[in-house]
């Protein structure tokens, strides 16, 4: 598996990370084959959410760990807060009691990263800052970021910071696309001109903040996902076609047309198969051309100008 920094991070990521947002209800023994087989796969870094499974997914993932005795020190382990039921909330004890609250449920001392998960509209950035300088002070998070965040919104966040955001966590996938759309169509009249982002994905590369694709596999918002859909059957005999030539799954090379991008996307896997999680570790070392990249693309309903 190769790695990546997240950001400007001293942080050795896996260019793979494993999702954890739906081993809440997972027998133990399921739960320790996942994180085992990702482990074994070469994938080092674990995305969580305190409102994954009501915290239970933090929980469940924590007691995995330790039947499997890996060591904390080994693993880099992300979460996010925000998200409160019907709104949000970035309040400086908020993120606070959050974070505790987090730690406790991972039995660890630490975060490596801390994201906020979607934009408070009543966001005070000073208090962000006061709380992101307390938990960095305290060593309780080592490194921050966002998720589902535009430029501004971050630039505002950073502005009051005295840290860099490292990450930004956001929908991508090959069905997806709309931080590359509106990129290949510029100062055209049709709706896949339309920049809807801000040209996060060009921001983020200008900054140094790495983009983690999360849903890599979905189409729409949580509607299914693409792979074997009868919805996409362009799509989908492309992919095959393209697995086969070099001996993968189609799994692999959803992943491997996100890792072929230069901005270094970091795809977030929520898979909770042992068996597609070997899959798309594979995707690692897949390279995709340019031509190849581009019939992906194409094959997904999207058209060039």
């Amino acid at each position: 598996m190769k790695t990546l920094p997240i950001g400007t991070s001293s942080l050795n990521a896996s260019e793979i990370s494993l999702g954890c947002m739906r081993i809440a209800g997972m027998e133990p023994a399921a739960v320790d084959a996942l994180v085992s087989t990702a482990w074994e796969s070469g994938i080092n870094f674990y995305d969580h959410a305190d409102i994954y499974g009501g915290g239970k997914s933090e929980e469940v993932f924590a007691q995995s760990l330790k039947r499997l005795g890996l060591e904390r020190s080994q693993l880099l382990l992300q979460s996010k807060c925000g998200i409160r039921s019907g709104f949000f909330d970035f309040s400086k004890q908020h993120i606070l009691d959050s974070v505790d609250k987090i730690l406790t449920r991972l039995d660890t001392d630490y975060l490596d990263v801390l994201l906020l998960h979607r934009p408070d509209a009543l966001v005070e950035p000073e208090e962000v800052a006061e709380a992101f300088d307390q938990l960095k002070q305290s060593g309780k998070v080592h490194y921050f970021g966002v998720s589902n965040h535009n430029p501004s919104q971050i630039e505002l966040l950073q502005a009051s910071l005295t840290m860099k955001l490292e990450a930004n966590q956001l929908q991508f996938s090959i069905t997806n696309t709309g931080m590359i759309d509106h990129g290949l169509n510029v100062n055209m009249e049709i709706p896949r001109s339309i920049d809807r982002d801000g040209g996060i994905l060009d921001y983020c590369r200008l900054k140094k903040i790495t983009v983690q694709a999360w849903s890599p596999f979905q189409y729409g918002f949580f509607e299914g996902a693409f792979l074997g859909n009868p919805k996409f059957p362009k799509l989908n005999e492309v992919l095959g076609a393209m697995a086969e030539s070099f001996n993968v799954t189609p799994t692999t090379m959803a992943i491997a047309w996100i890792l072929r991008h230069p901005a270094k996307i970091q795809p977030v896997v929520g898979t909770t198969s042992p068996e597609r999680v070997k899959q798309v570790a594979l995707a690692s070392g897949v390279t995709l051309t340019r031509p190849q990249w581009y019939e992906i693309y194409r094959a997904a309903g999207n058209t060039l100008p």
